[in-house]
């Protein structure tokens, strides 16, 4: 036995092994994509170097032997500069998606991509759990989302992007329809949080917390749960039985929810922060933003939510036969489909740009116009008018486009001396809203009036208060952000009950080059969406609009998908090594010396663009098969790997073993999913349970003829613990 020092650990191992066999023998880590114990030493990646005390130039301990007394060093400062330049040398050449765009866009980072495919298997329940992992009402937000995630749709090059918020309804509906999924709970923590506010983003944080183990409680000033989901979105787009099944939903997990309690009345944070461990604030912004205009103090001039709540409430306000809507977004749009639908004969969009700088949801604003709703672009309220306190007329200021402002839209200018005046019996201002200061006065605001919370942990002024959604910093936005800052929150708050650090370096991923993708082989499919009531039947009541997928519509609808986020994503040996480091591949920016090209087969996928060059997949092809059905062509930097001859795959020896598939580091060799209608597998996904240091934790397991095809960290615990899938297999053994 020979003995060293690895790290400042006095270790022994036999003679003849490596300094890399020696410290992964002894638990130490050193990174490695070009090693595997099946073939023969390498050394391409330049990873595994370490620094051996007495020797000046760093060892690849792939191939240095140990000696008698070395001293090692695996993560010196000198050592960490060699791996960053090497990591930035292979991601430079590396052209590949770890993460979908449509996830990347999606404010709460759902998985998309996944969901979307579990969908085109008919996989409703995983999809449904994958979904939950991130949002706790699908059925209500895939309703009422202006989904983001869909702007980012790369299927919209190829004709129309993926309806990927009607999905993500459709499985949440399927779930609604049978025994709805409860997640497994950990262990009760002892602790205790107070959530101020009942909305989407306290409920999401609400359920993430009690699945986490602590005991929650909500506390809301309305009447019943459900925030701006309920009190500022109409019956018709999100029926608000749906929203019920989805509140009880997480009510069963074990969430305490009060009602009629408002803070500054029934309680104070102080009072809160004196009974709970944590306190987070999620009261939203509930009062509606003014115009400035003269005459809004007139009868009949109404705020948006406020229209809109009265309504919902079932005490509707008197808009009469004529009304005006000023502003050009979704609550513009709830609020004059809602006054239609009150019986209003005439109803006019005031928006002082056209019709294609409207941020309404472009569906929102095609089905308003089927029902009757009148469109009055580049007009903008000069001022209300009216006799005896009550309103009369609008006068409207006629507008142009000038240039573009902070926001990339061009800016509306006046028409000198251009007005034009409407008669109507209401106007209803839907141009935004803000937070009730006196509501927060026990915390710090910014210059808009919002709560300051900190952008990483959500910490505000006070010791242990967090703050959340449209309340804090920036103000009011769309509830898939207030849904996705409480998720993050609620891991800030956990590791704040745990005593623990909360790492907020954000990982490397890595991103293709948009230039240089082909869809020209793209077959162009429709792109479905749900029927909707007819216009004349569906403008005299409340009833919802949509009528939803059906499942042979929704499982065609996601096949389009075009799986642009890599599915070797979880167990990626590459991008493992890239979030070690702080790295930036953008120095030695340069021509891709590889085409992105497929080449595959019925089982097997290539992908040349992912691929670094290792050799893994030749060596074992080589030397543990004995089968030579792929080679290293070319020299220099652009060398490539390429089936012998350059055939396709399925002209050479290659047997389908998986071997070269098992060993990539990259995801250039990936098993083909069912998505592709080549693979004969019957791919099903089973959640299934392993522990993971000394605790349970759920995985998604794919399985054929008893083999293991695919596993999918299902959990926090599962998803944060970094294990490779031979790892994960072999718990599941």
């Amino acid at each position: 036995m020979i003995h060293l020092t690895i790290n400042g650990k006095a270790i022994e191992a036999p003679e003849g092994s490596t300094i890399l066999e020696a410290a992964r023998a002894n638990g130490i880590d050193i990174p490695t994509l070009c090693y595997d114990k099946a073939v023969e030493i390498y050394g391409a990646c330049g990873l595994c170097v370490v620094e051996a005390e007495g020797i000046p130039k760093l060892l690849r301990s792939c191939s240095a032997k140990v000696s008698e007394g070395m001293v090692v060093n695996t993560e010196s400062d000198r050592v960490v500069r060699s791996r960053k330049v090497a990591m930035e040398l292979l991601m430079s050449a590396h052209d590949g998606d770890c993460i979908a765009p449509c996830q990347l866009n999606c404010p709460a980072r759902t998985d998309c991509q996944g969901y979307v495919g579990l969908i085109a298997n008919g996989e409703y329940d995983a999809a449904l759990k994958l979904i939950k992992n991130k949002i706790p009402l699908p059925a209500s937000i895939g309703r009422v989302c202006p989904h983001p995630c869909e702007k980012a749709c790369r299927r919209k090059n190829v004709e129309e992007p993926i309806n990927i918020a009607q999905l993500k309804a459709f499985a949440a509906d399927m779930d609604l329809k049978s025994d709805s999924y409860l997640p497994l709970k950990k262990a009760p923590s002892g602790k205790k949080v107070a959530i101020i506010g009942g909305g989407p983003a306290g409920l999401t944080a609400a359920y993430h917390l009690s699945v986490l183990g602590h005991e929650v409680t909500v506390y809301d000033m309305m009447e019943k749960m459900g925030g701006m989901l309920r009190y500022g979105i109409p019956q018709y787009r999100l029926p608000k039985e749906v929203l019920d099944q989805e509140i009880n939903i997480i009510e069963k997990t074990g969430v305490k929810m009060k009602n009629n309690v408002k803070l500054g009345k029934d309680f104070t944070i102080e009072s809160l922060r004196k009974e709970y461990d944590a306190v987070i604030v999620a009261v939203g912004a509930w009062k509606s933003s003014s115009m400035r205009t003269p005459g809004e103090e007139l009868e009949g001039v109404y705020g948006g939510i406020d229209f809109l709540r009265s309504v919902i409430k079932g005490a509707p306000y008197d808009i009469g036969e004529r009304v005006a809507v000023c502003g050009g977004g979704n609550t513009a749009m709830d609020a004059c489909r809602t006054a239609v639908r009150l019986g209003a004969k005439e109803v006019y969009i005031i928006y002082r740009r056209t019709r294609n700088e409207m941020p309404a949801d472009a569906l929102e604003i095609e089905e308003a116009e089927e029902e009757g709703v009148i469109y009055k672009f580049l007009t903008n309220p000069l001022s209300f008018n009216g006799e005896n306190g009550k309103l009369s007329s609008v006068t409207l200021q006629i507008m142009e486009l000038g240039e573009p402002d902070s926001s990339g839209r061009r800016r509306p200018v006046p028409v000198e001396g251009k007005t034009e005046e409407i008669p109507v019996d209401s106007v209803i201002l839907a141009i935004g809203q803000k937070l009730v200061t006196s509501d927060v006065s026990e915390l710090a605001l910014n210059d808009r009036g919002n709560i300051i919370a900190d952008p990483d942990f959500f910490t505000t002024n006070i010791e242990g208060v967090f703050a959340i959604g449209d309340a804090t910093n920036r103000g009011a936005s769309i509830a898939i952000e207030a849904i996705g800052e409480a998720d993050r929150c609620t891991k800030a708050v956990d590791a704040y009950l745990n005593g623990i650090e909360l790492e907020t370096r954000i990982p490397y991923i890595s991103k293709r080059d948009e230039s240089t993708i082909d869809y020209s082989d793209r077959e162009k499919k429709p792109r479905f969406t749900p029927k909707v009531l007819p216009a004349d039947v569906r403008n005299k009541s409340f009833d919802e609009v949509s009528l939803g997928f059906t499942e042979e519509e929704a499982k065609a609808e996601a096949s389009r998908c075009l799986e642009c986020g890599c599915r070797e994503y979880y167990k990626c040996k590459l991008l493992n090594v890239a979030q070690r480091y702080e790295i930036h591949p953008e120095r030695f920016k340069g021509e891709m010396p590889q085409k992105y090209s497929h080449d595959e087969n019925a089982f097997i996928e290539r992908n040349t663009a992912k691929c670094i060059l290792c050799g893994l997949c030749v060596r074992s092809c080589r030397e543990v098969m004995d089968i030579h059905a792929i080679g290293l062509m070319g020299r220099g930097f652009k060398t490539d790997i390429s089936p012998a001859f350059s055939l396709p795959l399925d002209q050479t020896k290659c047997n389908n073993c998986g071997l070269c598939v098992s060993l990539c580091p990259t995801g250039a060799l990936t098993e083909k999913s069912k998505l592709s209608k080549q693979v004969p597998l019957d791919e099903q996904y089973t959640e299934e349970f392993v522990e993971i240091d000394g605790k349970k934790s759920s995985v998604m397991v794919s399985r054929y003829n008893g083999k293991i095809l695919r596993v999918i960290p299902n959990d926090e615990i599962s998803r944060n613990a970094n294990l490779s899938r031979d790892e994960l297999e072999a718990l599941l053994k």
